[in-house]
């Protein structure tokens, strides 16, 4: 048999997959190190298993013990991860900006999870960092792992992500682009990547895109910092100096707005099916930006924090975005009967009693690729080109048999008073959207059919 002995030992050996639909001509080769497929989604579950381990080989911990973490939320998972797989208590403090989804996750795994304000500096006896080291001085059997000043932390990296990087690129890696949060992947991880480069007589850029509000790009470049101001990412960026980062590593912090690092998760999960949080848009912002620096000869790796599954109601939210006025306000750009009159296309029906083959020659004719049909009033469907192609050459059905045959029932439908600016939901399943009234169709359009539309009406405007 072939298996792991606990899921703990599943952590890591995570693959660099290449992107291929947002890369630009011209750009480096850039590749994500999937850190979102680690146990519980996220790159922290290797600090998590190195803490503990470390702890307990030196006798820190024992049978029954606690383990207290302040935490955004994926150092905790894996705290907790840990905790269940090993017979320990697990107690997170985590601020309040943080996603209801991490909080829940957090509880399935068995933690037990206090809230705290996200608007207390560090310090203050009642934030999240301060309660978590009260509460493990008050606790039996109660362990600070201590994520921010816990060097095991960096040495996670170093000893695992920076290797697996290194090997799975066959050394060639020019750039290593990845957040601070704790510093402790970018330090381990780039650490261990420049001492491979130097034994090679290379260089390798490290580069770390940070929040709009965080403190690391002006400690970087100053050595101090002014106030931070609130920002929205998760699980990157800080308001207060950690003792896991180490600068010297480091070429470059560059700061990216929470809407762009919003918008890049999304992006990544559309255009290129990987599933991950807004630090990781973060990331990615800073990735392609360096990917147009380093041109088409380079490869550029960047580290995937973590999952997109603890943010369904934030970023990949359209209200919650909206809200937050990530989203340009919506144009009022008309109704449905508005785009009708523009279009003046009369609606051109099939007949269920037509054979497929005058269904065929009438689409030809007209040059459409698909035509509704009405089977009586408010029975109204939909026959399509790949329809019939999917019919006949499947040898279901006969150029001489009957449309009704092999027409759909019709989803795509709207109203003539319908705005526009609610007609986007409508195409993400429909090709067209039928115009119905009182039961009957009165109209057809398209995605084209609109974007002229609005075309026209801002050329009038301006």
């Amino acid at each position: 048999m072939k298996y792991y002995k606990s899921i703990v030992d599943v952590v890591g050996n995570t693959p660099l997959v290449r992107l291929n639909n947002i890369v630009e001509p011209g750009m480096a080769q850039v590749f994500a190190k999937m850190e979102n497929l680690n146990p519980t989604g996220s790159v922290k579950d290797r600090m998590a298993v190195n803490m503990v381990k470390r702890a307990e080989a030196e006798g820190l911990l024992k049978p029954g013990s606690t383990l207290v973490e302040s935490t955004s939320g994926n150092t905790g998972l894996g705290l907790a991860m840990v905790a269940a797989a090993s017979g320990y208590r697990c107690i997170a403090t985590i601020p309040d900006k943080m996603s209801q989804e991490k909080i829940d996750m957090l509880k399935s795994y068995g933690a037990e999870v206090i809230v705290t304000r996200t608007d207390l500096d560090h310090d203050h006896p009642d934030s999240y960092v301060e309660v978590a080291k009260r509460i493990a001085r008050e606790t039996p059997g109660g362990f600070y792992t201590d994520q921010y000043h816990n060097m095991n932390n960096p040495e996670a990296h170093y000893l695992t992500t920076g290797p697996e990087i290194w090997e799975d690129t066959d050394g060639q890696i020019d750039c290593l682009v990845g957040g601070i949060g704790t510093g402790g992947t970018i330090s381990g991880t780039g650490r261990y990547l420049k001492e491979k480069a130097a034994e090679s007589g290379r260089e390798i850029r490290i580069v770390c895109p940070d929040p709009e509000g965080s403190i690391y790009r002006d400690a970087f470049y100053r050595g101090e910092w002014d106030d931070p101001s609130f920002y929205r990412v998760e699980g990157i960026g800080h308001d207060f100096m950690v003792g896991t980062l180490d600068f010297s590593v480091i070429d470059d912090v560059v700061q990216v707005s929470d809407r762009d690092s919003f918008f890049m998760a999304r992006r990544l999960a559309r255009q290129e099916g990987i599933f991950s949080g807004g630090s990781t848009g973060t990331v990615f912002h800073g990735a392609l930006a360096e990917a147009r620096k380093l041109g088409p000869d380079a490869i550029v790796v960047a580290i995937v924090c973590d999952s997109g599954d603890r943010y369904m109601s934030k970023c990949f939210n359209d209200e919650w975005m909206r809200d937050m006025g990530y989203f340009s306000p919506r144009e009022d750009v008309g109704t449905v009967a508005d785009l009708l009159k523009f279009v003046g296309k009369p609606v051109v029906f099939a007949d269920p009693a037509d054979a497929i083959k005058d269904i065929v020659d009438k689409m030809a004719r007209l040059g459409i690729s698909q035509m509704p049909m009405t089977m009586g009033k408010g029975d109204l469907r939909m026959i399509e080109e790949l329809d019939i192609l999917r019919a006949v050459a499947g040898g279901e059905h006969s150029l001489d048999d009957c449309a009704r045959d092999i027409a759909k029932p019709l989803y795509g439908q709207v109203k003539p008073d319908t705005r526009l600016s609610d007609i986007q939901s409508v195409f993400e399943e429909n090709n067209v959207a039928i115009v119905v009234s009182n039961g009957e169709a009165v109209g057809v359009v398209n995605k084209i059919d609109v974007l002229e539309f609005i075309t026209y009406q801002r050329q009038k405007v301006a």
